[in-house]
């Protein structure tokens, strides 16, 4: 049996969960205070993912910006972080940009949109 300390990031508290494994399956979960403890720690060592944040190249600002965030508009597998990330080089995105706005479909072959958390004229 193999044990895997976590600490949740599900919400503020930071609950320690013990997670135990036998073979790669979840046998038990504890420590967790809520719901959403105990599915972060399930998927954390069974498909662990992440949200990426970032920046996109910006043209046509009115304001001068150069840049506009961005993000996954879902968690992705934490295998693909640095695929993404290098698809958002050669992003450029053109002003206006309003919030949500998909500036990049289906990155990295993992069926997310990378979406503008930001708007810019």
């Amino acid at each position: 049996m193999e044990k895997r300390e976590l600490t949740c990031i599900g919400c503020p508290l930071g609950c320690a969960i013990t997670v135990t494994l036998d073979g790669g399956e979840v046998k038990d979960i504890v420590g967790f205070t809520c719901k959403r403890g105990k599915e972060y720690a399930r998927k954390e060592v069974t498909n662990p993912t992440r949200i990426v944040t970032s920046t996109v190249r910006l043209v046509g600002s009115k304001t001068g910006a150069c840049v506009v965030s961005c993000k996954t508009a879902q968690d992705i597998p934490k295998g693909k972080i640095f695929a993404v990330t290098a698809a958002l080089k050669d992003v450029i995105a053109a002003a206006p940009v309003n919030i949500g706005d998909v500036l990049l479909k289906d990155v990295a072959g993992t069926g997310v949109d990378i979406v503008a958390t930001k708007a810019v004229r």
